[in-house]
């Protein structure tokens, strides 16, 4: 079982961590919002999770051009 982290915008995948050396409650602690856990957790077949977060490129870009924020999928 693995822990996914993939940018959200360009679906790149960032890195991967072993499961078994994060204790889930740790995952899934009450810091987020259940909606917030529903957007940014995926919890996926065999126990595996896909954390949404963004690559140093999108946010360089987001940096560079803000108005890019208000559009929900800027990357075609």
């Amino acid at each position: 079982m693995t822990i996914r982290y993939k940018c959200r915008h360009c679906e790149t995948e960032i890195g991967q961590l072993p499961f078994d050396s994060i204790d889930e409650q740790f995952l899934l602690k009450n810091d987020i919002t259940p909606e917030e856990q529903d957007m940014y957790i995926e919890h996926g077949t065999e126990g595996n999770y896909t954390i949404q977060c963004i690559c140093e490129e999108c946010q360089n870009s987001l940096q560079k051009f803000p108005n890019y924020y208000a559009l929900k999928k800027w990357i075609q």
